[in-house]
Protein backbone atom coordinates (compact mmCIF):
# COMPACT_ATOMS: atom_id res chain seq x y z
CA UNK A 1 0.00 0.00 0.00
CA UNK A 2 2.84 2.35 0.86
CA UNK A 3 4.50 1.66 -2.49
CA UNK A 4 1.25 2.50 -4.34
CA UNK A 5 0.90 5.87 -2.50
CA UNK A 6 4.51 6.76 -3.24
CA UNK A 7 3.99 5.91 -6.93
CA UNK A 8 0.82 8.03 -7.05
CA UNK A 9 2.49 11.12 -5.55
CA UNK A 10 5.53 10.66 -7.77
CA UNK A 11 3.37 10.60 -10.92
CA UNK A 12 1.39 13.60 -9.68
CA UNK A 13 4.58 15.54 -9.01
CA UNK A 14 5.94 14.67 -12.42
CA UNK A 15 2.74 15.87 -14.05
CA UNK A 16 2.57 19.14 -12.11
CA UNK A 17 6.20 20.12 -12.43
CA UNK A 18 5.97 21.54 -16.01
CA UNK A 19 2.86 23.51 -15.10
CA UNK A 20 4.54 25.14 -12.11
CA UNK A 21 7.56 25.95 -14.14
CA UNK A 22 5.39 27.59 -16.81
CA UNK A 23 3.69 29.79 -14.20
CA UNK A 24 6.95 31.09 -12.79
CA UNK A 25 8.60 31.91 -16.13
CA UNK A 26 7.26 35.08 -17.89
CA UNK A 27 5.76 34.62 -21.35
CA UNK A 28 8.06 35.93 -24.10
CA UNK A 29 6.31 37.08 -27.29
CA UNK A 30 8.12 36.48 -30.53
CA UNK A 31 5.81 37.52 -33.28
CA UNK A 32 8.32 36.84 -35.99
CA UNK A 33 8.96 33.15 -35.03
CA UNK A 34 6.28 30.44 -35.10
CA UNK A 35 4.99 29.47 -31.70
CA UNK A 36 6.07 25.89 -30.72
CA UNK A 37 3.40 23.82 -29.04
CA UNK A 38 4.67 22.04 -25.76
CA UNK A 39 2.85 19.40 -23.85
CA UNK A 40 2.10 20.42 -20.29
CA UNK A 41 2.22 16.76 -19.09
CA UNK A 42 4.99 14.13 -18.95
CA UNK A 43 5.02 11.52 -21.70
CA UNK A 44 2.94 8.43 -20.89
CA UNK A 45 5.83 6.07 -21.78
CA UNK A 46 8.13 7.85 -19.33
CA UNK A 47 5.54 7.55 -16.60
CA UNK A 48 5.07 3.84 -17.30
CA UNK A 49 8.83 3.26 -17.35
CA UNK A 50 9.20 5.05 -14.04
CA UNK A 51 6.28 3.11 -12.56
CA UNK A 52 7.77 -0.22 -13.67
CA UNK A 53 11.12 0.72 -12.16
CA UNK A 54 9.49 1.58 -8.85
CA UNK A 55 7.53 -1.68 -8.88
CA UNK A 56 10.69 -3.71 -9.52
CA UNK A 57 12.45 -1.81 -6.75
CA UNK A 58 9.61 -2.54 -4.34
CA UNK A 59 9.56 -6.21 -5.31
CA UNK A 60 13.34 -6.47 -4.76
CA UNK A 61 13.01 -4.82 -1.35
CA UNK A 62 10.24 -7.27 -0.41
CA UNK A 63 12.34 -10.30 -1.48
CA UNK A 64 15.35 -8.94 0.43
CA UNK A 65 13.23 -8.50 3.58
CA UNK A 66 11.84 -12.08 3.31
CA UNK A 67 15.31 -13.53 2.73
CA UNK A 68 16.72 -11.61 5.71
CA UNK A 69 13.89 -12.85 7.93
CA UNK A 70 14.57 -16.44 6.88
CA UNK A 71 18.28 -16.11 7.67
CA UNK A 72 17.49 -14.59 11.07
CA UNK A 73 15.08 -17.46 11.85
CA UNK A 74 17.78 -20.00 10.91
CA UNK A 75 20.25 -18.28 13.23
CA UNK A 76 17.73 -18.32 16.09
CA UNK A 77 17.03 -22.04 15.52
CA UNK A 78 20.74 -22.85 15.68
CA UNK A 79 21.12 -20.74 18.84
CA UNK A 80 18.18 -22.56 20.46
CA UNK A 81 19.72 -25.94 19.63
CA UNK A 82 23.05 -24.82 21.07
CA UNK A 83 21.33 -23.53 24.24
CA UNK A 84 19.56 -26.88 24.75
CA UNK A 85 22.81 -28.79 24.25
CA UNK A 86 24.69 -26.53 26.65
CA UNK A 87 21.90 -26.91 29.21
CA UNK A 88 22.07 -30.72 28.98
CA UNK A 89 25.84 -30.60 29.51
CA UNK A 90 25.38 -28.30 32.50
CA UNK A 91 22.84 -30.70 34.05
CA UNK A 92 25.18 -33.66 33.57
CA UNK A 93 28.10 -31.71 35.03
CA UNK A 94 26.04 -30.70 38.10
CA UNK A 95 24.94 -34.32 38.65
CA UNK A 96 28.53 -35.50 38.45
CA UNK A 97 29.63 -32.81 40.94
CA UNK A 98 26.91 -33.89 43.40
CA UNK A 99 27.94 -37.54 43.09
CA UNK A 100 31.56 -36.53 43.55
CA UNK A 101 30.76 -34.68 46.79
CA UNK A 102 28.81 -37.68 48.14
CA UNK A 103 31.66 -40.02 47.25
CA UNK A 104 34.13 -37.73 49.00
CA UNK A 105 32.04 -37.73 52.17
CA UNK A 106 31.66 -41.51 52.08
CA UNK A 107 35.40 -41.91 51.52
CA UNK A 108 36.17 -39.74 54.56
CA UNK A 109 33.81 -41.82 56.75
CA UNK A 110 35.30 -45.08 55.52
CA UNK A 111 38.82 -43.84 56.12
CA UNK A 112 37.88 -42.92 59.72
CA UNK A 113 36.36 -46.37 60.22
CA UNK A 114 39.47 -47.91 58.74
CA UNK A 115 41.69 -46.07 61.23
CA UNK A 116 39.48 -47.16 64.12
CA UNK A 117 39.56 -50.77 62.98
CA UNK A 118 43.32 -50.58 62.64
CA UNK A 119 43.55 -49.41 66.29
CA UNK A 120 41.36 -52.26 67.46
CA UNK A 121 43.44 -54.68 65.44
CA UNK A 122 46.62 -53.45 67.16
CA UNK A 123 45.03 -53.89 70.58
CA UNK A 124 43.83 -57.39 69.76
CA UNK A 125 47.26 -58.31 68.46
CA UNK A 126 48.88 -57.18 71.71
CA UNK A 127 46.35 -59.22 73.73
CA UNK A 128 47.00 -62.26 71.57
CA UNK A 129 50.73 -61.87 72.16
CA UNK A 130 50.23 -61.74 75.94
CA UNK A 131 47.95 -64.78 75.82
CA UNK A 132 50.50 -66.67 73.79
CA UNK A 133 53.14 -65.83 76.38
CA UNK A 134 50.85 -67.09 79.15
CA UNK A 135 50.23 -70.22 77.14
CA UNK A 136 53.96 -70.87 76.81
CA UNK A 137 54.33 -70.41 80.60
CA UNK A 138 51.52 -72.86 81.25
CA UNK A 139 53.06 -75.34 78.90
CA UNK A 140 56.31 -75.09 80.86
CA UNK A 141 54.41 -75.75 84.07
CA UNK A 142 52.66 -78.73 82.51
CA UNK A 143 55.99 -80.16 81.42
CA UNK A 144 57.30 -79.77 84.98
CA UNK A 145 54.21 -81.51 86.36
CA UNK A 146 54.61 -84.32 83.87
CA UNK A 147 58.18 -84.83 85.08
CA UNK A 148 56.91 -84.91 88.65
CA UNK A 149 54.22 -87.40 87.68
CA UNK A 150 56.76 -89.59 85.97
CA UNK A 151 58.93 -89.54 89.13
CA UNK A 152 55.92 -90.35 91.31
CA UNK A 153 54.53 -92.96 88.96
CA UNK A 154 56.26 -95.64 90.95
CA UNK A 155 54.43 -94.63 94.11
CA UNK A 156 50.85 -93.66 94.98
CA UNK A 157 49.60 -90.10 94.35
CA UNK A 158 48.00 -88.19 97.18
CA UNK A 159 44.57 -86.55 96.80
CA UNK A 160 46.07 -83.05 96.88
CA UNK A 161 48.39 -83.82 93.96
CA UNK A 162 45.54 -85.25 91.88
CA UNK A 163 43.40 -82.16 92.58
CA UNK A 164 46.29 -79.87 91.62
CA UNK A 165 46.79 -81.73 88.34
CA UNK A 166 43.08 -81.57 87.46
CA UNK A 167 42.96 -77.84 88.24
CA UNK A 168 45.93 -77.16 86.02
CA UNK A 169 44.33 -79.13 83.19
CA UNK A 170 41.11 -77.11 83.49
CA UNK A 171 43.08 -73.84 83.40
CA UNK A 172 44.96 -74.99 80.31
CA UNK A 173 41.73 -75.91 78.48
CA UNK A 174 40.11 -72.57 79.34
CA UNK A 175 43.17 -70.68 78.11
CA UNK A 176 43.14 -72.63 74.87
CA UNK A 177 39.46 -71.76 74.31
CA UNK A 178 40.18 -68.09 74.99
CA UNK A 179 43.05 -68.13 72.53
CA UNK A 180 40.84 -69.79 69.88
CA UNK A 181 38.11 -67.16 70.38
CA UNK A 182 40.62 -64.32 70.09
CA UNK A 183 42.09 -65.78 66.93
CA UNK A 184 38.60 -66.00 65.41
CA UNK A 185 37.96 -62.37 66.40
CA UNK A 186 41.23 -61.35 64.78
CA UNK A 187 40.26 -63.14 61.58
CA UNK A 188 36.89 -61.37 61.55
CA UNK A 189 38.56 -58.01 62.09
CA UNK A 190 40.99 -58.77 59.26
CA UNK A 191 38.11 -59.67 56.95
CA UNK A 192 36.35 -56.43 57.84
CA UNK A 193 39.52 -54.48 57.16
CA UNK A 194 39.87 -56.10 53.75
CA UNK A 195 36.23 -55.39 52.99
CA UNK A 196 36.67 -51.74 53.98
CA UNK A 197 39.79 -51.47 51.82
CA UNK A 198 37.91 -52.88 48.84
CA UNK A 199 35.10 -50.37 49.39
CA UNK A 200 37.52 -47.47 49.65
CA UNK A 201 39.34 -48.60 46.51
CA UNK A 202 36.10 -48.90 44.54
CA UNK A 203 34.96 -45.48 45.72
CA UNK A 204 38.27 -43.95 44.76
CA UNK A 205 37.96 -45.53 41.33
CA UNK A 206 34.43 -44.16 40.95
CA UNK A 207 35.60 -40.75 42.10
CA UNK A 208 38.43 -40.81 39.57
CA UNK A 209 36.09 -42.01 36.82
CA UNK A 210 33.53 -39.30 37.60
CA UNK A 211 36.21 -36.63 37.63
CA UNK A 212 37.55 -37.89 34.31
CA UNK A 213 34.01 -38.06 32.88
CA UNK A 214 33.31 -34.50 34.00
CA UNK A 215 36.49 -33.26 32.33
CA UNK A 216 35.50 -35.17 29.20
CA UNK A 217 32.03 -33.58 29.15
CA UNK A 218 33.55 -30.14 29.60
CA UNK A 219 35.87 -30.63 26.63
CA UNK A 220 33.38 -32.65 24.53
CA UNK A 221 32.39 -29.71 22.23
CA UNK A 222 36.06 -29.07 21.53
CA UNK A 223 36.69 -32.79 20.87
CA UNK A 224 33.75 -33.06 18.48
CA UNK A 225 34.90 -30.08 16.41
CA UNK A 226 38.54 -31.16 16.26
CA UNK A 227 39.80 -32.78 13.09
CA UNK A 228 41.41 -36.18 13.58
CA UNK A 229 45.22 -36.26 13.20
CA UNK A 230 46.89 -37.94 10.23
CA UNK A 231 48.59 -41.29 10.71
CA UNK A 232 52.39 -41.53 10.62
CA UNK A 233 53.44 -41.74 6.93
CA UNK A 234 56.11 -43.98 5.40
CA UNK A 235 59.08 -41.69 4.74
CA UNK A 236 61.97 -43.80 3.38
CA UNK A 237 62.78 -43.51 -0.34
CA UNK A 238 65.25 -46.39 -0.75
CA UNK A 239 64.14 -48.81 -3.50
CA UNK A 240 65.98 -51.76 -1.97
CA UNK A 241 64.38 -51.04 1.39
CA UNK A 242 60.91 -51.02 -0.19
CA UNK A 243 61.49 -54.35 -1.95
CA UNK A 244 62.45 -55.99 1.35
CA UNK A 245 59.31 -54.86 3.21
CA UNK A 246 56.93 -57.62 4.43
CA UNK A 247 53.50 -58.06 2.87
CA UNK A 248 51.80 -57.75 6.27
CA UNK A 249 52.32 -58.28 10.00
CA UNK A 250 51.90 -62.06 9.60
CA UNK A 251 54.97 -62.25 7.36
CA UNK A 252 56.83 -60.03 9.84
CA UNK A 253 55.95 -62.56 12.57
CA UNK A 254 57.27 -65.40 10.40
CA UNK A 255 60.56 -63.52 10.06
CA UNK A 256 60.99 -63.74 13.84
CA UNK A 257 59.56 -60.43 15.07
CA UNK A 258 57.62 -60.86 18.33
CA UNK A 259 57.16 -57.31 19.71
CA UNK A 260 53.87 -55.55 19.02
CA UNK A 261 54.33 -52.07 17.56
CA UNK A 262 54.38 -49.88 14.44
CA UNK A 263 56.11 -51.34 11.36
CA UNK A 264 56.34 -50.56 7.64
CA UNK A 265 54.54 -53.06 5.37
CA UNK A 266 53.77 -53.32 1.66
CA UNK A 267 50.64 -55.46 1.03
CA UNK A 268 49.97 -56.71 -2.50
CA UNK A 269 53.05 -54.76 -3.73
CA UNK A 270 51.20 -51.49 -3.22
CA UNK A 271 52.66 -48.27 -1.89
CA UNK A 272 54.25 -49.00 1.50
CA UNK A 273 52.69 -47.57 4.65
CA UNK A 274 53.02 -47.76 8.43
CA UNK A 275 50.76 -50.11 10.40
CA UNK A 276 50.38 -51.36 13.97
CA UNK A 277 51.18 -55.10 14.30
CA UNK A 278 49.63 -57.17 17.10
CA UNK A 279 52.06 -60.01 17.87
CA UNK A 280 50.30 -61.24 21.05
CA UNK A 281 48.91 -64.41 19.41
CA UNK A 282 50.75 -67.23 17.64
CA UNK A 283 50.72 -65.16 14.45
CA UNK A 284 50.98 -61.52 13.45
CA UNK A 285 47.82 -59.48 12.82
CA UNK A 286 47.58 -56.05 11.15
CA UNK A 287 45.37 -53.76 13.27
CA UNK A 288 42.99 -51.66 11.17
CA UNK A 289 40.97 -50.03 13.99
CA UNK A 290 41.30 -49.42 17.74
CA UNK A 291 39.11 -47.54 20.24
CA UNK A 292 40.05 -47.30 23.92
CA UNK A 293 39.83 -43.80 25.43
CA UNK A 294 37.81 -41.46 23.18
CA UNK A 295 40.87 -39.33 22.36
CA UNK A 296 40.07 -39.26 18.61
CA UNK A 297 36.85 -38.04 16.99
CA UNK A 298 35.69 -40.79 14.58
CA UNK A 299 32.91 -38.71 12.96
CA UNK A 300 35.11 -37.88 9.96
CA UNK A 301 34.62 -37.36 6.22
CA UNK A 302 34.88 -39.88 3.40
CA UNK A 303 38.38 -38.67 2.51
CA UNK A 304 39.59 -39.24 6.06
CA UNK A 305 38.16 -42.76 6.18
CA UNK A 306 39.79 -43.57 2.86
CA UNK A 307 43.27 -42.38 3.86
CA UNK A 308 43.19 -43.14 7.60
CA UNK A 309 43.46 -40.98 10.72
CA UNK A 310 44.34 -41.06 14.44
CA UNK A 311 47.39 -42.10 16.45
CA UNK A 312 48.99 -45.57 16.35
CA UNK A 313 49.75 -45.33 20.08
CA UNK A 314 46.10 -44.53 20.91
CA UNK A 315 43.01 -44.63 18.71
CA UNK A 316 43.12 -44.87 14.91
CA UNK A 317 41.51 -46.02 11.65
CA UNK A 318 44.04 -47.43 9.17
CA UNK A 319 42.18 -46.33 6.02
CA UNK A 320 39.94 -48.08 3.46
CA UNK A 321 42.61 -48.02 0.74
CA UNK A 322 45.14 -49.76 2.99
CA UNK A 323 42.55 -52.28 4.22
CA UNK A 324 41.71 -53.03 0.57
CA UNK A 325 45.37 -53.74 -0.20
CA UNK A 326 45.47 -56.19 2.75
CA UNK A 327 42.26 -57.96 1.68
CA UNK A 328 43.39 -58.17 -1.97
CA UNK A 329 46.24 -60.53 -1.06
CA UNK A 330 43.90 -63.51 -0.77
CA UNK A 331 41.77 -65.23 1.85
CA UNK A 332 41.77 -63.03 4.97
CA UNK A 333 40.25 -63.20 8.45
CA UNK A 334 38.67 -60.20 10.16
CA UNK A 335 39.39 -60.50 13.91
CA UNK A 336 37.23 -58.35 16.26
CA UNK A 337 37.97 -57.88 19.99
CA UNK A 338 35.36 -56.21 22.23
CA UNK A 339 35.30 -55.21 25.90
CA UNK A 340 32.51 -53.57 27.90
CA UNK A 341 32.69 -51.42 31.02
CA UNK A 342 32.39 -54.50 33.28
CA UNK A 343 35.64 -55.98 31.88
CA UNK A 344 33.74 -58.64 29.93
CA UNK A 345 35.61 -59.52 26.72
CA UNK A 346 34.47 -61.22 23.54
CA UNK A 347 36.12 -62.31 20.27
CA UNK A 348 34.59 -62.67 16.79
CA UNK A 349 36.15 -63.77 13.52
CA UNK A 350 34.92 -63.52 9.93
CA UNK A 351 36.26 -64.52 6.57
CA UNK A 352 35.95 -61.31 4.60
CA UNK A 353 36.46 -59.71 1.21
CA UNK A 354 36.43 -55.97 0.47
CA UNK A 355 35.39 -54.36 -2.79
CA UNK A 356 37.20 -51.41 -4.37
CA UNK A 357 36.33 -47.69 -4.40
CA UNK A 358 34.07 -48.18 -7.43
CA UNK A 359 31.77 -50.27 -5.18
CA UNK A 360 32.20 -47.90 -2.20
CA UNK A 361 34.28 -50.59 -0.46
CA UNK A 362 31.47 -53.16 -0.23
CA UNK A 363 32.18 -55.74 2.49
CA UNK A 364 31.43 -59.48 2.25
CA UNK A 365 31.49 -61.51 5.48
CA UNK A 366 31.25 -65.18 6.46
CA UNK A 367 31.03 -65.95 10.19
CA UNK A 368 33.85 -68.23 11.37
CA UNK A 369 33.84 -68.14 15.18
CA UNK A 370 32.50 -66.25 18.17
CA UNK A 371 30.97 -67.02 21.57
CA UNK A 372 27.76 -65.02 21.09
CA UNK A 373 25.16 -64.51 18.32
CA UNK A 374 26.82 -62.19 15.87
CA UNK A 375 24.97 -59.13 14.46
CA UNK A 376 27.23 -58.56 11.43
CA UNK A 377 25.48 -61.07 9.17
CA UNK A 378 23.03 -58.44 7.95
CA UNK A 379 25.93 -56.12 7.11
CA UNK A 380 27.46 -58.36 4.43
CA UNK A 381 27.15 -56.82 0.98
CA UNK A 382 26.88 -53.33 2.50
CA UNK A 383 28.74 -50.30 1.17
CA UNK A 384 30.74 -47.98 3.39
CA UNK A 385 29.06 -44.71 4.43
CA UNK A 386 30.18 -41.50 6.13
CA UNK A 387 28.47 -38.28 7.14
CA UNK A 388 29.25 -36.67 3.77
CA UNK A 389 28.62 -39.78 1.57
CA UNK A 390 25.63 -42.00 2.31
CA UNK A 391 25.61 -45.49 0.78
CA UNK A 392 23.34 -47.43 3.15
CA UNK A 393 20.78 -49.95 1.94
CA UNK A 394 17.64 -47.85 2.43
CA UNK A 395 17.85 -45.36 -0.40
CA UNK A 396 14.34 -43.91 0.07
CA UNK A 397 14.75 -42.76 3.64
CA UNK A 398 18.26 -43.26 4.91
CA UNK A 399 19.83 -42.48 8.24
CA UNK A 400 22.76 -40.43 6.98
CA UNK A 401 20.90 -37.58 5.34
CA UNK A 402 17.46 -36.63 4.00
CA UNK A 403 16.30 -35.51 0.55
CA UNK A 404 14.25 -32.40 -0.27
CA UNK A 405 14.68 -28.76 0.67
CA UNK A 406 13.26 -28.94 4.19
CA UNK A 407 15.15 -32.13 4.98
CA UNK A 408 18.34 -30.71 3.51
CA UNK A 409 17.87 -27.73 5.79
CA UNK A 410 17.54 -30.10 8.79
CA UNK A 411 20.66 -31.94 7.66
CA UNK A 412 22.61 -28.67 7.52
CA UNK A 413 21.52 -27.77 11.04
CA UNK A 414 22.40 -31.31 12.15
CA UNK A 415 25.96 -31.15 10.87
CA UNK A 416 26.56 -27.63 12.17
CA UNK A 417 25.56 -28.17 15.80
CA UNK A 418 28.34 -28.69 18.34
CA UNK A 419 26.88 -31.88 19.80
CA UNK A 420 25.68 -33.31 16.47
CA UNK A 421 22.04 -33.30 17.62
CA UNK A 422 20.32 -36.34 16.13
CA UNK A 423 17.62 -36.06 13.46
CA UNK A 424 15.11 -38.86 13.10
CA UNK A 425 14.66 -41.08 10.04
CA UNK A 426 11.16 -41.27 8.59
CA UNK A 427 10.92 -45.05 8.04
CA UNK A 428 13.39 -46.73 10.35
CA UNK A 429 12.60 -44.35 13.25
CA UNK A 430 16.21 -44.41 14.38
CA UNK A 431 18.82 -41.71 14.74
CA UNK A 432 21.71 -41.19 12.38
CA UNK A 433 24.73 -42.95 13.90
CA UNK A 434 28.00 -41.08 13.95
CA UNK A 435 31.24 -42.21 12.33
CA UNK A 436 31.89 -44.19 9.13
CA UNK A 437 30.71 -47.82 8.86
CA UNK A 438 29.04 -50.40 6.63
CA UNK A 439 25.57 -49.24 7.66
CA UNK A 440 22.56 -51.37 6.77
CA UNK A 441 19.79 -48.75 6.86
CA UNK A 442 20.23 -47.88 10.53
CA UNK A 443 21.76 -51.22 11.54
CA UNK A 444 22.59 -52.06 15.14
CA UNK A 445 26.36 -52.50 14.74
CA UNK A 446 28.80 -49.59 14.55
CA UNK A 447 32.29 -49.82 16.06
CA UNK A 448 33.22 -46.33 14.83
CA UNK A 449 30.52 -44.50 16.80
CA UNK A 450 30.97 -41.86 19.47
CA UNK A 451 32.95 -42.86 22.58
CA UNK A 452 30.86 -42.48 25.77
CA UNK A 453 32.39 -42.68 29.27
CA UNK A 454 28.97 -43.15 30.84
CA UNK A 455 25.63 -44.47 29.60
CA UNK A 456 23.67 -41.60 27.95
CA UNK A 457 20.13 -41.14 29.19
CA UNK A 458 18.52 -40.62 25.78
CA UNK A 459 17.94 -43.55 23.42
CA UNK A 460 18.85 -41.41 20.42
CA UNK A 461 22.20 -40.49 22.01
CA UNK A 462 22.92 -44.14 22.95
CA UNK A 463 22.45 -45.21 19.34
CA UNK A 464 25.34 -42.95 18.32
CA UNK A 465 27.83 -44.80 20.54
CA UNK A 466 30.14 -47.77 19.86
CA UNK A 467 27.65 -50.63 19.49
CA UNK A 468 27.64 -54.39 18.97
CA UNK A 469 24.02 -55.41 19.41
CA UNK A 470 23.23 -59.09 18.76
CA UNK A 471 19.71 -58.96 20.17
CA UNK A 472 16.81 -56.63 20.93
CA UNK A 473 18.32 -55.33 24.14
CA UNK A 474 19.00 -51.72 25.06
CA UNK A 475 21.84 -49.96 23.28
CA UNK A 476 25.13 -50.25 25.12
CA UNK A 477 28.33 -48.37 24.35
CA UNK A 478 31.60 -50.34 24.51
CA UNK A 479 34.85 -49.46 26.29
CA UNK A 480 37.40 -51.08 23.96
CA UNK A 481 37.38 -52.36 20.38
CA UNK A 482 40.13 -53.63 18.09
CA UNK A 483 39.77 -54.90 14.53
CA UNK A 484 42.70 -56.69 12.89
CA UNK A 485 43.37 -58.70 9.73
CA UNK A 486 45.50 -61.82 9.18
CA UNK A 487 45.71 -64.55 6.50
CA UNK A 488 43.17 -67.38 6.54
CA UNK A 489 46.02 -69.92 6.68
CA UNK A 490 46.64 -69.04 10.35
CA UNK A 491 43.01 -69.41 11.40
CA UNK A 492 42.12 -72.11 13.92
CA UNK A 493 38.53 -73.22 14.41
CA UNK A 494 37.24 -71.90 17.73
CA UNK A 495 34.28 -73.42 19.56
CA UNK A 496 31.76 -71.50 21.58
CA UNK A 497 33.52 -72.50 24.79
CA UNK A 498 36.99 -71.53 23.71
CA UNK A 499 36.79 -68.18 25.41
CA UNK A 500 36.88 -69.71 28.86
CA UNK A 501 39.16 -66.97 30.10
CA UNK A 502 36.45 -64.40 29.45
CA UNK A 503 34.29 -63.42 32.38
CA UNK A 504 30.63 -62.61 32.86
CA UNK A 505 27.89 -62.01 30.31
CA UNK A 506 28.30 -59.57 27.46
CA UNK A 507 25.51 -57.37 26.15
Amino acid sequence: MKIKLILFFFVLASACAPVLCDKEDPTVLQPEAPVETRSRFAALDDVRLLANGLLQLGQSLREFVHKTKGQINDIFQKLNIFDRSFYQLSVLASEIKEEEEELKKTTVVLKANNEEIKGLSVQISSKVDSILQEKSGLQNKVEGLEEKLSSLSQGLLTGEQIAEINGLRAVIHSQERSITDLLNAVREQSDQLNHQRIKIKSLEEKLTANTFAQETIERMPEMLTNEAPTLTPYLTSSTNRMMDLPLDCSELYNRGERASGVYAIRPNRSQPFMAFCDMSKDHGATVIQRRRDGSVNFDQTWEKYENGFGDFQGEFWLGLRKILSLAAQGKSVLHIQLEDWKQNRRLFEYRFYLGGPESNYTIHLTHLSGDLPEPMSNHTGMRFSTKDRDNDKNQDSNCVHYSGTADAHNKQIYHNTILDICTTCNLCNMCYPTGGWWFNACGDTNLNGRYFYMRPKGRSERRKGIQWKPSRKASYSLKFTQISVYPMAHHRTTSSTSASSETGFFL
